[in-house]
């Protein structure tokens, strides 16, 4: 846990199987979002280190490649290396190097201290992972370990916000009414300003959405026009709009083509310039029978809430907004995503006659559908919910809402009508 500008702790979600690697010989390569948190992720590894691991501080050397002074340390791999013998002949360090992709031919140059065989444990972040891939090629393959740092997660949002309401949710499996109440209202807030730890963290309405206008206008100078060299900045705004106002709908191409003035292949390479700058993350179909189901187009929804809502221009409370049922199925999504474990994954279904389900979370054979709605009252299972069970009978089933807690069975199937920050309950074993 790391102390921020206004005394609260914050602990990030995945700082345990980070600092669980930093035992392992492999480059811990620790990648994300700008601004999402990463400089501070670091800072609470090496307080780690020292205060759990008893790791001297002699021991650690932190390089930060945003700022100048630090670049003459990296513009020679032989010299760097040399550096290093010097002060690993006699015990372990520990190397951070944040922006690790200024480095030049920095695949070369960390693979040649990697291979030197030193007594080094490499710890590098990286903002995109485009510029990742353009920097580090595949020779890295086998010497690296990947994290993806998010913006917050509803359950860090909480925690910045109600530590005691944190720790309710976490540890108590009931939950008093007038808790849930405040759980909820501090989630709809979550919905519409997203995770980003300097909106979270800030206490005006006027200081949030500065923020997110500072974090988007950094993102296509560095991303989208610094590193990608998109000049027409003008259509690439135009596009995330577009898909802002589009979340959890089929993305056609051609639709795009024709309301942006933009051939194919530039909107293909913008969306994917979207995905790897990690704005946005595509959700692919499930299909069993291909002459039924839709099997090609692609669902979009954005990483982060605050920025898709940045993107659009409106930041109108939940009880306000006339999309509030796409903007819950968003963060619903992310939720779920953050959560997901490796044998997991995530899909959605939908038939051509139109019959669909949110999502679908596989785990080999076991198939858990998940549908989202905003405006329920009633424990009414959704149509395509119902065509998903009668054709499938899953085991279990979830309606994700903001009024309803309800156990119902249909058949063989229980579908637990629950609130959207209990997600977990979803991929609970």
């Amino acid at each position: 846990m790391l102390k921020v500008e206004n005394n609260k702790l914050i602990q990030r979600e995945i700082f345990q199987e980070i600092s669980a690697h930093l035992g392992k010989p492999e480059m811990t390569l620790i990648i994300g979002a700008r601004q999402t948190g990463k400089t501070v992720l670091l800072g609470m590894l090496k307080e780690w280190l020292v205060k759990q691991k008893k790791v001297s501080d002699e021991n650690i050397f932190y390089f930060n490649l945003d700022i100048i002074k630090d670049w003459e340390f990296f513009q020679s791999q032989t010299k760097f290396i040399e550096f290093l013998e010097d002060r690993s002949e006699k015990r372990k360090i520990y190397v951070f190097v944040d922006e690790a992709q200024r480095v030049p031919e920095c695949s070369r140059f960390f693979k040649g201290v990697y291979d030197s065989k030193l007594n080094v444990k490499l710890i590098l972040t990286g903002s995109s992972s485009l510029e990742l891939k353009t920097h580090f090629k595949e020779s890295l393959a086998g010497r690296k370990r990947v994290f993806h740092l998010s913006s917050f997660s509803f359950t860090e949002f909480l925690q910045a916000k109600d530590k005691t309401l944190a720790e309710i949710l976490k540890k108590k499996p009931k939950i008093s009414e007038i808790s849930k109440k405040q759980i909820l209202s501090l989630f709809k807030e979550y919905i519409i300003w997203g995770g980003y730890p300097r909106v979270v963290l800030s206490e005006t309405i006027k200081e949030k959405s500065d923020i997110l206008a500072d974090i988007y206008s950094s993102y296509i100078e560095k991303d989208i026009v610094g590193l990608l060299e998109i000049k027409n900045r003008l259509g690439f705004s135009r596009l995330t709009k577009l898909l802002a106002g589009q979340i959890g709908q089929l993305v056609n191409i051609s639709e795009l083509t024709n309301s942006l003035n933009l051939d194919r292949e530039t909107i293909k390479r913008y969306l994917k310039a979207l995905e790897e700058t990690f704005i946005v993350s595509p959700l692919i179909p499930y299909f069993k029978n291909p002459r039924q189901e839709i099997v090609k187009q692609n669902k979009i929804y954005f990483n982060d809430t605050g920025i898709r809502n940045y993107a659009l221009g409106n930041f109108l409370s939940l009880s306000e907004r006339q999309d509030k049922g796409l903007i819950l199925e968003n963060v619903v999504f992310k939720e779920i995503s953050l959560s997901l474990s490796v044998f997991q994954k995530i899909r959605f279904w939908r038939t051509k006659q139109g019959a669909e389900v949110d999502f679908l979370i596989l785990e080999r054979e076991k198939i858990i559908p998940v549908e989202v709605k905003s405006n329920i009252k009633k424990s009414i299972i959704p149509l395509g919910l119902r065509s998903f069970i009668e054709k499938y009978s899953p085991e279990r089933a979830f309606v994700v809402n903001l009024l309803l807690e309800k156990k119902i069975k249909i058949k063989k199937t229980r579908v637990d009508f629950i609130y959207p920050f209990e997600t977990k309950k979803i991929l609970k074993r």
